[in-house]
């Protein structure tokens, strides 16, 4: 059996994805990474053969007798017809938001995506930031921009309280090494089921319940119809005025405007956000200059070294067990979005 598999990649485009020029080789599947990620998975080389192609130059052409997909997007109309042969895509994020809804999916089609992948580098950049925000770094660099010396002190941050809104990998990364350091540890899941890292673990109904205890909130969950605008203006106003807000999920999850006007009036301690719509931030955006914010390009999850073949070792893996018949890893629930 010959496993045909496209790799679709992006070119650098304005508003797209990859949204910076850097970005495009970070992300790009060349044949040279494929292979030397292949090299180490024992006897299944033998088995396929790869197609390399930019955008959609020679799509449809190449899916006529493709079994696989290995991509970020695709164009998905009349995809059952393009590509007969499918039956597995594999999405090179870990957020497929993109790709919503879901009714494109051809029976018989499973979507996997990069979940896990991200989890390291994302628990480092949570932790940084959880301690940027406790050691006022953001109004120190507003300060900084407005020339004013004004000793802003911090204590250690072992006895605060962090909560983490969406326990996966992400998530689940910055809330055990946030527990390293003493702090009290809230996860706020669908399931509430128990997370590594978190000393309590609410559903997300009970999300009110907990915000006003908060010295920081990380955001990492998914866009889904089910999080956007979570953190809407309300929920805002239930946070400590002194309260620190991290996003590293998506930006549809949370009210930037009303993050911005609480900044503004001082009701908000500060934020560091990593995800936006669009990418990148136009220049006009009121996010630039809003007080007590940082904004950093969408880096928290991204390793420019180790992303594509971090990703290839997930996706050779599946492919093993794609080659024995057995369930994949990371499945995306279209129903969920997740």
């Amino acid at each position: 059996m010959t496993v045909k598999v496209h790799v679709k990649n992006n070119r650098w485009a304005p508003g797209s994805f990859p949204n910076t020029p850097e970005g495009e080789e970070v992300f790009t599947i060349t044949q040279e990474r494929f292979q030397t990620a292949l090299a180490e998975f024992d006897g299944i080389g033998a088995q396929i053969e790869a197609i390399f192609d930019w955008d959609t130059d020679n799509f449809e052409t190449s899916m006529k007798d493709a079994d696989v997909l290995l991509t970020w997007d695709l164009p998905t109309e009349n995809l059952a017809t393009i590509a007969p042969n499918l039956k597995w895509i594999h999405c090179i994020g870990a957020g497929v938001e993109h790709l919503l809804p879901m009714d494109w999916l051809p029976e018989g089609v499973t979507l996997t995506n990069n979940k896990g992948v991200h989890a390291a580098k994302a628990g480092e950049f949570g932790l940084m930031a959880v301690l940027m925000l406790h050691s006022h770094i953001p109004a120190i660099v507003t300060n900084q921009r407005r020339k004013v010396y004004d000793s802003l002190y911090a204590s250690p941050i072992a006895g605060k309280t962090l909560v983490v809104l969406g326990t996966g990998s992400l998530g689940g990364s910055g809330a055990k090494k946030a527990q390293a350091l003493g702090m009290h540890v809230i996860g706020v899941n669908r399931s509430g089921n128990p997370v590594d890292g978190c000393n309590e673990v609410v559903t997300t109904d009970r999300l009110d319940e907990v915000l006003p205890r908060a010295d920081y909130l990380l955001i990492a969950t998914p866009d889904t119809p089910q999080t956007r605008g979570l953190m809407d203006r309300s929920r805002l106003d239930l946070m400590k005025p002194s309260a620190g807000i991290i996003n590293i999920g998506r930006e549809a999850v949370m009210d930037y405007d009303a993050l911005c006007d609480k900044l503004q009036e001082g009701t908000l301690g500060g934020a560091i956000l990593d995800v936006f719509d669009p990418e990148p931030v136009a220049e006009d955006s009121r996010l630039w200059d809003t007080p007590n914010l940082i904004l950093t390009p969408h880096v928290s999850a991204d390793d420019g070294d180790a992303y594509i073949p971090l990703t290839l070792g997930l996706f050779f893996r599946n492919m093993e067990l794609f080659l024995a018949g057995k369930p994949l890893l990371n499945p995306i629930q279209p129903d969920l979005g997740y």
